[in-house]
């Protein structure tokens, strides 16, 4: 079993208070939970008003699909055109085959 980590920070031009950003941040996370069925949560950066930062998590058995699924991702997030993506990076974990046998 695979896991893909994934943490985007942020930049939001258009946001001139906290409830403007929580609004871009429902927004991407919404549209990223109903299209790739990942899970996402704000992690950080709660009370910056321009600054959102995103955790996604997916599961799955294939390193290369969780691969391609996070770049798609952050291609979907662009195409968006909601904020400007300042940061990336992804981590594909592999779980011990011992504990999966449990």
């Amino acid at each position: 079993m695979r896991v893909a980590c994934c943490s985007i920070r942020f930049y939001i031009h258009e946001a001139h208070s906290l409830k403007e950003k929580r609004r871009v941040a429902k927004s991407i996370k919404d549209r990223l939970k109903n299209k790739f069925n990942v899970a996402v949560s704000e992690i950080g950066d709660q009370d910056i008003w321009q600054s959102l930062h995103l955790g996604i998590v997916s599961v799955g058995p294939d390193s290369q699909y969780l691969d391609g699924l996070m770049n798609k991702l952050i291609s979907a997030i662009e195409l968006m055109h909601l904020a400007e993506i300042t940061d990336s990076r992804t981590q594909i974990l592999t779980m011990d085959p011992a504990w999966e046998s449990r």
